[in-house]
Order: C-alpha cells, then sequence, then structure tokens
C-alpha cells in the first residue's frame, strides 16, 4: 500500500476507534509529505509519519496492483491510558491493534515496534510497522506527541513519557 493511501486508510480506521475522537491527514512540508494526526479521547494528540509502502524499485508511475489474501487475526485491543494517561507504548499496542483488527486483505501483519524489545535491545523509538500480502512494508513513527490543549510543540522525535 503506497504512502497516500496508506495515510487515508489509517486516518478512515482509526476515526472510527472508540478512544479516538479524530484522525486527519498531516505533513510536515517535504520533510514528511504523509502522516496522520491522531487526538484521543481525553485530549491527547499524537502525530505518526507514514513511510515506505512501495516494493523496492517499484514503478510509482504505474498504477498499484494491490495484493490481497487473508487479513490478520483480530486481537483484542488493549487499554489505551495508563494511570489516566496516554503512553508511547499503549499507544502503539492500542494502535497496532485497531489496525489488525481493520479487516484489511492487504495487511499481513501488524506491529508495535516495542513488542519485540527487551530490556538489552530495546526499540529505538515508537511507532508501528506494518507488513503487506504483496511483500511491501509500512511504518508509522510516533513524530510528535502533545497533552490536551499543548500542541506537538517544535522538536520531531521528542516525546513525551505521557501526554
Amino acid at each position: 500500500m503506497r504512502p497516500n493511501r496508506l495515510m487515508e486508510f489509517v486516518v478512515d480506521t482509526l476515526g472510527k476507534a472508540p478512544e479516538v475522537q479524530r484522525a486527519e491527514a498531516w505533513q510536515e512540508g517535504a520533510t514528511r509529505p504523509c502522516g496522520v494526526h491522531v487526538t484521543f479521547a481525553t485530549g491527547s494528540e499524537l502525530w505518526l509519519a507514514v513511510t515506505g509502502g512501495g516494493l523496492p524499485g517499484e514503478d510509482y508511475d504505474k498504477p498499484e496492483v494491490p495484493v490481497t489474501d487473508a487479513p490478520p487475526t483480530e486481537v483484542p485491543v488493549p487499554d489505551l491510558l495508563q494511570g489516566g494517561k496516554v503512553t508511547p507504548i499503549t499507544a502503539e499496542n492500542y494502535l497496532a491493534a485497531v489496525l489488525t483488527n481493520s479487516g484489511s486483505h492487504e495487511i499481513k501483519r501488524v506491529y508495535a515496534y516495542s513488542a519485540g524489545a527487551t530490556p538489552t535491545s530495546p526499540t529505538a523509538h515508537p511507532g508501528v510497522g506494518l507488513e503487506f500480502h504483496s511483500g511491501a512494508k509500512s511504518f508509522l513513527p510516533f513524530v510528535h506527541t502533545g497533552r490536551p490543549g499543548q500542541g506537538k510543540g517544535n522538536r520531531a522525535f521528542d516525546l513525551q513519557d505521557a501526554f
């Protein structure tokens, strides 16, 4: 799934999630042309970049040909809040479950970056990854977080521990 179509899919899917107040397309100039701005029911905000998407060497001048198969098996949706706030880890797990449960026949697997992390091998940065039946991979790294009414701040990837 190419970046722009993935962005539309994520906006649509997350916009229907019970703990999400709003999901909308977002971009940050030429550095992040595709992204999703999520406002949770608490008022907390998260800005995701959308990267990857096509197969290596894929010709973007030609129409995309989606590859479909069985969607991922549904999973329980975990709590979004920890101590009344969203954290990068709870957001990863919540968003990965919601996207897994979307029923998309193009998606093979969705995972939270931290799912495979261990104390000796922590994840470098929070986000959600998607693998497609076509063999393509996409990534939704967390770029900004904001507490209710705070906004995203100026420094990309300088995330709050709780928001």
